[in-house]
């Protein structure tokens, strides 16, 4: 997966993008992706998120001695992605606490909405 923009236009409105291309191998025999590869794309999404605001996985670990683990994680599937779509991930920090932070994440198409996730990562 290749991201495809810079850092620099990436956060808009509070929301950060990142955008992947579907290859053969996050597909199944029918080349749709499989559900659990939306997962992978959402991490992913979330991981340069933070990196570009300055919280890099290693850099949370080294500095700080923390780090992050789903929680929880609520899965919508509307419409599938298949092969050679590219896919926008769409990232949004719903709510910030102690020890957590709540996310949104879509996963859109051409701007249509294919899956929705609201995740809960744990500090």
């Amino acid at each position: 997966m290749t991201k495809l923009i810079s850092p620099s236009d990436s956060i808009t409105n509070g929301k950060h993008h990142f955008f992947v291309r579907v290859y053969f191998e996050d597909t199944d025999s029918g080349e749709v992706v499989y559900y659990a590869n939306y997962l992978k794309f959402a991490e992913r999404s979330r991981t340069e998120m933070l990196r570009e605001i300055g919280f890099g996985h290693e850099t949370l670990k080294e500095n700080y001695g923390i780090g992050f683990v789903v929680r929880s994680c609520d899965v919508e599937f509307h419409k599938p992605a298949k092969l050679d779509d590219l896919l926008k991930i769409e990232t949004e920090i719903l709510m910030v606490r102690g020890a957590s932070i709540k996310m949104r994440q879509k996963v859109k198409k051409d701007r249509k909405e294919l899956v929705v996730i609201n995740v809960k990562l744990a500090c």
